[in-house]
Order: structure tokens, then sequence, then C-alpha cells
């Protein structure tokens, strides 16, 4: 088990917005193996069943009331799990690491890009258009994420 001499000083907490987050069980597994505090922050509208090892926040049901705890609560040096690529723009600009539930870290230099092409479909679905969805989550993109991850907390 590593101690937190090895790993990286400056990440000092694992923030998970955790209403729809397919990679629960693998946060917290990496985080109770590494000594890593994790808080999952969920609206009353979902129940978590987490370890005792967890912090678990359960904030109002409104549409944005996870994202504005976390961008409130989340520190430079944190990680932040989300889906929500305007969340982890928001994040990225306070020195947050932002990663994925598929694996992908995400980046200044790509976020922009991220984000006209989320605006662009939800114009075309306005319009009466449909857009593809996410693909299938699929065991490949947990063993991405559990790799990611532990890379980012090592």
């Amino acid at each position: 088990m590593l101690n937190s001499t090895i790993m990286n000083p400056s990440i000092r907490t694992v923030f998970v917005d955790a209403d729809a987050c397919p990679v629960k069980k693998e946060i917290v597994e990496v985080c109770e193996q590494l000594q890593v505090k994790m808080v999952f922050v969920s609206s009353y509208a979902h129940t978590l069943t987490l370890p005792p090892t967890v912090s678990i926040v359960t904030v109002d049901n409104e549409k944005e009331a996870v994202d504005l705890y976390l961008m409130n609560k989340v520190r430079k040096g944190d990680i932040c799990v989300t889906q929500d690529h305007a969340l982890a723009s928001i994040l990225l600009s306070k020195g947050v690491v932002v990663l994925s539930p598929r694996g992908l870290v995400y980046q200044d230099d790509t976020i922009s890009q991220m984000l006209d092409a989320r605006y662009l479909s939800q114009k075309q679905r306005r319009m009466g258009e449909k857009t593809k969805g996410p693909k299938p989550f699929r065991q490949v993109d947990r063993m991405k994420f559990t790799e990611q991850f532990l890379k980012i907390l090592s």
C-alpha cells in the first residue's frame, strides 16, 4: 500500500459528480488502496450505497446543484471525476485535474472544441434533428478509467 509521501502532494481530495457516475466502485477501490480522501456528491434523487471511507454530500434536486457544490468546494490540486464538459471547463480554470469516467483527462487545449460540439448537438436537437448519443459504457472504458486514475494519483 502506498502512503501519502509517495503520492503527488498537490492532490488533496477526489471529488465525484456521482449522480450518473458508472465508475464509483473503481474510484472507491483505488482511493482506499492509496488512502486518498474522496467525496461523492449527488442529489436527493439518487441514493448512494458506499463504504464508510467515503464522504457523501447530498445536495438539492435542482438541475445544477451538484455542479454548483463542486464549483464551490473543489480546489487547485484536487481531482474531479465528471462527465459534464461545462463543469470540467470551469474546474480546469481553477487548476483541478478533471477526469471522465471513460478515462479521458480533460485538457485546456481541447475543452473548447468539446463544448462547441455539445452546443451544436443541443442546437440540432432543439430544431428537431436527431443526434448521436454516447456510446455504450464498456469494460474497456472501466479499465481505461482505472489506468488513468492510478496514473494521476501516482
